[in-house]
């Protein structure tokens, strides 16, 4: 038997890295991505096959999608991983940051499985989308985000309704708090909204405090990673898969309770429940 292959996007820390690790270790040929070349060296010294890469970038998407059919002529495993937290209120980021935030984590999603379409189709392939709870709970200060990963949400559907006829499944994973630098990321974008002249600045704690939210009591990178990885493993693969803290009690959550009473206590946790 051929050694199975995987890509996963976004690997300089955290889930990607620990993802890449996983399936390392499980017997797979992985092609790590990241952008800086410091994460690359350290992927590359792991043994991983690290390749520079936006996921942005139609051209380079192209030239990778090239070299993989001319080097393992298919591809087994897509892990769609690469993404960020835009956080703060919607109408201080505006547009423009609406539009920066579903460029990675939905446009891309859809630019990288249509590069590789070809080589998962050859290889009756499988595509994991990694998503978010806050697809399902959405919460204030985070409204960029959540929609963006209500979208995935969507898009992993009609996929896999769309890539059945080929042989290729998807897989959505809605992961909780997961210990990674997200809180860190998330919050260096909250604070490059937070401004003394921004009407939501008496509220910036709050702020604060929802850009740090993925990291209250997260679980291990790395049991996440083992779990994706079983199953992945799986004969029959689940549609969409939860993991981590919180990852079933918020949505849930906000199945149960009615959305008034929700969206009191979540305006309450994030210091919303007095009038400016």
């Amino acid at each position: 038997m051929p050694q199975p292959s995987v890509l996963i996007t976004g690997c300089s820390s955290g889930i990607g890295r620990a993802l890449a690790d996983a399936f390392k270790a499980g017997g797979y040929a992985v092609w790590a991505t990241a952008r800086k070349a410091s994460d690359l060296a350290e992927l590359q010294q792991a043994g991983f096959h690290a390749v520079a890469l936006d996921v942005n970038d139609g051209e380079a998407l192209q030239q990778l999608a090239e070299r993989l059919g001319e080097e393992i002529g298919g591809l087994d495993v897509l892990i769609n991983n690469a993404g960020y937290g835009a956080m703060g209120p919607l109408l201080d980021g505006g547009v423009d940051a609406m539009r920066q935030q579903f460029e990675t984590n939905v446009f891309a999603i859809v630019g990288v499985t249509r590069a590789f379409f070809p080589l998962l189709r050859r290889s009756r392939g499988l595509v994991v989308n990694i998503g978010s709870v806050s697809a399902i709970l959405v919460t204030p200060f985070a409204g960029a985000y959540c929609a963006s990963k209500a979208a995935v949400h969507a898009l992993s559907d009609a996929l896999r309704m769309e890539l059945a006829p080929f042989a290729i499944e998807v897989m959505e994973v809605q992961p909780g708090a997961i210990a990674s630098s997200f809180g860190a990321s998330a919050s260096q974008q909250a604070e490059a909204l937070i401004r003394e002249d921004s009407p939501w600045w008496p509220l910036r704690e709050g702020i604060r405090a929802r850009a740090r939210a993925s990291q209250d009591n997260p679980t291990p990178a790395s049991d996440f990673a083992a779990h994706l990885f079983a199953a992945v493993q799986r004969d029959k693969r689940p549609r969409l898969l939860r993991l981590g803290n919180g990852s079933r009690a918020l949505p849930l959550l906000a199945a149960l309770l009615p959305r008034a009473l929700l969206q009191r206590l979540l305006s309450k946790r994030f210091g919303l429940a007095k009038a400016l």
